[in-house]
């Protein structure tokens, strides 16, 4: 049996392990109850082509959980804690499915979908991808899967012949977070990516951090070298917009564009059309 100390505490834990443990019962138990009351759905955040930012060179669905009170859960409160459990298989599955409605109902839409690598073993996972692209011939060649570095490198070789198997049904696929993880360069040229997202982390304030500077110019000219599009993620100001595009980063993607929205455009209807 396990003992405590003076303070109560099972030994072996701090308060801070405690903490974080409470932290993430409390986030499964939001996400859980969200997934049994349907709960879950999709927001959605253009990315722009750098040198013409009027012109979106696709949407990004942001997977968004609501908790008891309705509000909007980000996945950055939730994802870490979930992505390793059966419950992120669960919002791969909710995320791709309403991803893939949207792509079959407007037919001029492009739309990135956020997905695990561990979901490419999950059979019901495969089985809405396969069914979606049966049921409409267009919808593989607007679909993006993004996966995260982190998560790529979990398993891959999986990832490898995932793409591959893919691929000839016209699939994008975006390493996502690109420079927060640990990728392996005799990895990263097996891969078979088409576009490389750069961390935030690199991105916010970049027209005044020098080092970050650095770092990105490494990253667009790896990505040149593999001949990816470059999406700088987390663009919030228009000096770094600038910055980001004399470097040559190719599309951006940040509030300073666009917020996400559980609301864009293509959904609402119109007066004339309501009422009929």
């Amino acid at each position: 049996m396990q003992g405590r100390n003076t303070q109560g505490i099972p030994q072996g834990q701090s308060p801070l392990d405690l903490a974080v443990a409470e932290r993430d019962r409390t986030i499964l138990d939001t996400v859980r109850n969200a997934i049994r009351h349907k709960q879950v759905m999709l927001s959605f955040q253009p990315v722009v082509q750098a040198r013409k930012p009027d012109s979106l060179a696709f949407h990004e669905g942001l997977v968004r959980v609501l908790d008891e009170t309705g509000r909007i859960v980000p996945a950055r409160d939730f994802i870490s804690a979930v992505e390793g459990t059966e419950y992120g298989r669960m919002l791969d599955c909710i995320a791709l499915e309403e991803g893939l409605s949207e792509l079959a109902n407007v037919p001029s839409l492009r739309l990135a979908v956020n997905m695990s690598a561990r979901s490419i073993g999950y059979p019901r996972w495969m089985d809405i991808l396969h069914k979606g692209i049966a049921e409409n011939p267009t919808v593989g060649e607007r679909l993006i899967l993004e996966i995260t570095e982190s998560s790529a490198m979990l398993v891959p070789e999986l990832v490898t012949s995932f793409m591959a198997d893919l691929q000839p049904d016209g699939i994008t696929f975006a390493m996502d977070d690109f420079g927060a993880g640990y990728t392996a360069l005799r990895h990263f040229k097996d891969f078979s990516f088409d576009i490389l997202k750069i961390d935030g982390e690199f991105i916010r304030g970049i027209a005044r951090d020098p080092d970050n500077q650095v770092l990105t110019r490494a990253m667009v000219s790896i990505a040149e070298q593999f001949d990816l599009f470059t999406v700088a993620e987390s663009v919030e100001r228009a000096d770094d917009a600038a910055f980001l595009t004399e470097i040559g980063v190719d599309c951006l993607q940040g509030y300073y564009f666009g917020a996400p929205t559980v609301s864009p455009d293509w959904r609402i209807i119109e007066p004339d059309r309501a009422l009929g």
